[in-house]
Order: C-alpha cells, then structure tokens, then sequence
C-alpha cells in the first residue's frame, strides 16, 4: 500500500511558521539585550546625545598640540566595556582612571581670574614649588658690613659612638652641621676624648662599630660645608660618606647656583697646562673656567674674587683671595672650617688663628645659669660641648692638663638650659640650645 504525500504549499507554510517563530523569539532577546545597553530607538536622544559628545571630545584632542601621550581613550572612559564579573581586569583596561586634559583646557584667562566668584571659601594659597638648581635661584642675604669676630665650636667625636648604625651617625652628623651654619659657627673643632684611640693612624675603613669616630664625623662635616659642584672632584667614593644623601642640605651662601652672579665664589683648581708661573684655571661651577693670577697645585679648594665683567668669550677672570675674605668684606657667611684635635688640650693650644682665642666658654649642667652672666668683649671666642658624660671626663683623660677643675680652665662656665626637664640632653640638643642662649650676646660684644 502506497503512503500518502504531502502536498508541498502544506510543507512550506509549516516550515515558514516555524521561521517566523524563531525569527520573533531572536528579535525579543535581541530587544532584551538593547534595552540593557540602552541603545534602542525609544532611548537614541540620549545616546545620541552622549555619542556627539564622545565625538565632540575627540575631534578636540585630535587638533590639540598639547595633549600628552600617555592620554587615554576619551571613548573608553565614557563608555566603557561591559566585562563579565568572573573576568579579571587586565593591564589595558583604563576606565578607572582619570583622563589627562589637554594643557588649553587648564589654563585661565586674566579676566576669568580677577573675576569674584560667589564662593563661600576662600582662595586657596599660591603653591610653592622646589626651586631647581638649573633654572632657579635663592637670593643671597643683603650685605651687611664686614665681620672680624668668629665664632668656633668643640665637640668630641665620640658622640657618634652613641649612634646604633651607620646611617644613624651620619644623620646625627647632619644636624650638627646644620646647627653650625644656621648660626654662622666659623670653625668646628673635634676633640679626642678617648686616650686609647689616636686620630691621627692609618687609613680610615669606613663607618662600623670599630672606627674612628673622630674622622668619621669630620670627614661628613667637611662634605656638607663643601659646595655641591665641587665635592666629585674634592671627595672620592668612601664607606664614610655611603649616606651621605639622606642628609639635608646646608644651602649656605657660598653654595652658588650656576647662573648668580656674586663678588666671591668657591673653586677647585684644575690640572690645565699653562705657562709656568702665569697662574691658573679654576672651575667655581659656572659655565666658563675662571682664570686667576696665582699658580696653585691641582686639586685645592680656593676662594675666588670674581670679575664678572671680564669675560671674553672663553674664561672669566678672578683673584685667588682668604676664605675670610667674604666675611671681613661683605659680612657674608662662608662656611665652616673643620679642625682635628688629637687631645682636650690641643684644642687650646693649636688654633687657626695667630691670637688665639682671647674668650672660652665652657658648657655644663653644673655651671652658672646663663641668664645671670654677661660675657665681655671678643675677637675669637671657643665654645666647648661635651660628650655622653660631659666635659669633665674629657679633662681627666688628658695627662698634659695639671689642672683638672672646669671653671679654671674657661673663661665662663656657664648652664646654657637651666631647670631642664629630662636627666640628659644630647650633644647636638646642646649645640642648638647654647647657640641660641648666646646668639645675642655674641653679636652685641664681637669685636669688629
């Protein structure tokens, strides 16, 4: 028995009622999906509304020279890709971040800033920024007239032995240089206050337990007092001066910047030929050599009386002059020198100056308060601090001293911080607190 067939039109309205089924089943989902993204008809004001600005943005960015490189993707930051919330954000994705404006789009007009606005705050303060050493300068102190008194400081070098590591120490170095230039201190004295270690020996090892804290401490003071461009050429590599960069800075006049122009500056004298006993080259930090009259030995640190208007297209010319020049002169201070002394004594007896020093100030807690003395006339007054446990055991260890008793041996003895409030005050703490105790007196009766 033969089957029966099915006639064909039957067969394609069956199968294009399915299509149609199917065809309206993709068209809701697909309805579903863009009601989600919000990009169906009944919503495009608003999407159109969002894509001109996207374009809008675009063309901007586009014809502006100022926009960095590193600018994002306007388009992916307003609208961004929707990721599954299993997926992990990879290194491409940026639309957390915050796009970059074009520099014309920060600046304001004159006009806009004089303008008052209604704001209930006030105006936030100008911003300062750190000054750089190629394009930018800190004034010099006006000049004042000169100065003939100096003022010198002794300390023993084993305060650093207190320190519990090398960085440690040298950061304590740092605050008393510090200290000695905020007060204008001329000459800094290290004493030796421990018989059995000679400051003067064989070559120093670098910074650890077993060194020398003498030369430890006076090789990082003369590394700070040194002028910037000047200390690759003054001071090799050194285990002493490894931390040399967490200090801060001294920033005293004498530390110049490349474009000031001043009457003095410091040098080096450079190893460059010239005719025998026609003088020198020096580099003083500046863009051209500084020819002077002297002929020195490559390598020195000299003070140089600029000519300024001498320049002739390839040198400058100067004058080798004292380093106490520019504070006889002008009463601007230079630095400090820093001197070894061997024992207490030596700190007496070997002194920079042909006078000597015509006043001495002792420190302790045992002295008199420096609230009822009136120290007298000077031309060259020496300072003494202590070390851990005062001045008094560094005048019992020196056998070249007959007299052991503090107040005989200075001229005042003197307790720089009366009813003080802890047992013990460091070293450095004493430095800042007598100087400050002293300042006026020192500048009222300095002979000039």
């Amino acid at each position: 028995m033969m089957k029966r067939k099915v006639p064909a039109d039957v067969i394609s309205d069956e199968a294009q009622s399915e299509r149609k089924k199917d065809k309206r089943k993709r068209m809701s989902i697909k309805r579903k999906k863009r009601a989600s993204t919000g990009t169906m008809d009944e919503k495009s004001g608003s999407v159109s509304s969002l894509a001109s600005t996207v374009t809008s943005c675009e063309s901007v960015m586009s014809e502006d020279e100022n926009v960095p490189d590193n600018m994002l993707d306007v388009t992916a930051v307003l609208c961004p890709p929707v990721t599954p919330r299993t997926s992990s954000l990879s290194r491409s994705t940026t639309f957390f971040k915050k796009p970059a404006l074009p520099l014309s789009l920060l600046q304001v007009s004159e006009e806009d800033a004089a303008t008052p606005t209604n704001s209930p705050l006030p105006p936030p303060p100008p911003q300062t920024t750190a000054l750089d050493s190629n394009t930018a300068s800190l004034p010099l102190p006006p000049p004042l007239a000169g100065r003939a008194y100096t003022v010198s400081v002794a300390l023993p070098g084993s305060i650093c032995d207190n320190a519990q590591s090398p960085e440690l120490r040298t950061y304590l170095a740092g605050q008393i240089a510090r200290a000695l230039a905020i007060f204008n201190v001329d000459e800094v004295v290290i004493f030796n206050d421990n018989p059995g270690v000679k400051v003067r020996g064989k070559a120093f090892e670098g910074v650890t337990k077993k060194t020398n804290a003498n030369i430890v401490l006076a090789r990082i003071l003369q590394y700070l007092e040194t002028p910037q461009y000047l200390r690759k050429a003054l001071f090799p590599h050194h285990p002493d001066l490894k931390y040399a960069g967490l200090l801060n800075p001294l920033d005293c006049p004498h530390h110049m910047r490349r474009e000031e122009k001043y009457p003095f500056r410091e040098g080096v004298v450079l190893k460059r030929p010239t005719k025998k006993g026609k003088g020198s080259f020096v580099d003083c930090g500046i863009d051209k050599e500084v020819y002077i009259d002297k002929e020195l030995i490559p390598g020195m640190r000299v003070t140089v009386r600029m000519d300024n208007e001498s320049y002739n297209g390839k040198f400058y010319k100067g004058t080798a002059v004292s380093p106490d020049a520019p504070r006889k002169e002008l009463g601007t201070y230079w630095g400090y020198r820093v001197r070894l002394a061997d024992t207490f004594s030596a700190t007496f007896t070997e002194s920079s100056y042909k006078e000597g020093y015509d006043l001495t100030i002792g420190t302790s807690d045992k002295g008199d308060s420096v609230d009822s003395v009136d120290i007298r006339h000077f031309k060259h007054v020496l300072i003494f601090l202590g070390g851990l446990q005062g001045l008094e055991p560094a005048i019992e260890s020196d056998e070249s001293l007959k007299e052991t008793e503090p107040r005989t041996l200075f001229d005042y003895y003197l307790n720089t911080c009366p009813n003080q409030g802890s047992r013990t005050i460091r070293t450095e703490e004493a430095l800042m607190i007598t100087l400050t105790a002293l300042r006026k007196q020192l500048t009222d009766n300095g002979l000039d």
